[in-house]
């Protein structure tokens, strides 16, 4: 990859991954736009980085405000193509599929999946497809997760909005390849982020009276358990920048604390998995029976 732009955006960059990121790239002497939904948020991250962060404010359901950044951005570069994009914006629902209010299901999509499109479609000339811009082509590092491989019971709406991104990426890879734009996707584990504790998870209690209301506890409990002794997101910062960097980067790059048990559940039968976490949080007939419910 032509690097002489040493340019990248970051979305979603006030905690966790993103925030990681824009480290990460501020270290290695880029220049980072880093996409924040509060001004407050953006003179952080410049007082910590320095002065290389240029903050953009936007929230990725927000296409007038998208567009505004993508002029700035446009105004910045001089004539120059953006050297990276980081497609990290996203939040978590959770819930059980029968039970889960729609509109929860429609802001996890448009915030994991459409809102992506929307940078993309504003930022994409300027990675290069506005092919009269100087430098080489930028590239596209969109946030999945392994929940885009396997969807984990009550945590299907995320799982549906990182399945999707990997259409998204791979459709998207395949028609940018004229602009010599190459799209690819990190699949992080468990990371130690605030994304599980904000307000877009699930509150077990409102599930309260349903027969799913023992497995839900169980499963938050564990996966709150799970991100906050998971990676560091400096862990996935890394594999971004090796996605930005390398020549020929991995179209998926996992990085987890529990490799091992990826690969196991990678390739067991499918039924059989099912029977394990049923079995793991009390989803079966003989549960629901014990509960009374």
């Amino acid at each position: 990859m032509d690097n002489q732009a040493k340019s990248a955006l970051v979305t979603g960059a006030s905690t966790g991954i993103g925030r990681a990121c824009v480290a990460k790239f501020a270290a290695e002497g880029w220049r980072v736009f880093a996409s924040v939904r509060k001004a407050s948020d953006g003179e952080a991250l410049k007082a910590e980085f320095g002065d290389s962060i240029v903050p953009l404010i936007f929230d990725v359901t927000d296409g007038p405000a998208i567009a505004r950044a993508a002029t700035e951005v446009r105004a910045a570069l001089g004539g120059r193509t953006l050297g990276a994009l980081v497609n990290n914006a996203g939040i978590a629902v959770a819930g059980p599929l029968m039970h889960l209010p729609i509109e929860e299901m429609e802001k996890q999509m448009d915030v994991n999946v459409t809102g992506q499109l929307r940078v993309v479609q504003a930022f994409a000339p300027l990675l290069g497809a506005d092919r009269s811009l100087n430098g080489g082509p930028g590239r596209i590092v969109n946030m999945s997760s392994v929940a885009g491989f396997s969807a984990a019971p009550f945590l299907t709406p995320y799982a549906c909005s990182k399945f999707a991104l990997e259409a998204f990426t791979q459709g998207l890879r395949r028609e940018l390849m004229p602009y010599s734009i190459d799209v690819v996707a990190i699949n992080p584990g468990p990371i130690a982020t605030p994304i599980w504790d904000k307000a877009e998870t699930v509150d077990p209690e409102q599930y309260a009276g349903t027969d799913y209301i023992n497995p839900i506890r169980r499963l938050v409990n564990y996966m709150l358990e799970r991100g906050r002794t998971g990676l560091p997101p400096s862990a996935v910062a890394e594999a971004v920048w090796r996605a930005v960097t390398a020549s020929r980067p991995a179209l998926n790059t996992i990085v987890t604390p529990e490799p091992v048990m990826q690969w196991v559940l990678g390739i067991l039968p499918k039924r059989m998995t099912d029977r394990i976490i049923a079995r793991r949080l009390g989803l079966t007939p003989e549960a629901l029976e014990k509960t009374g419910q």
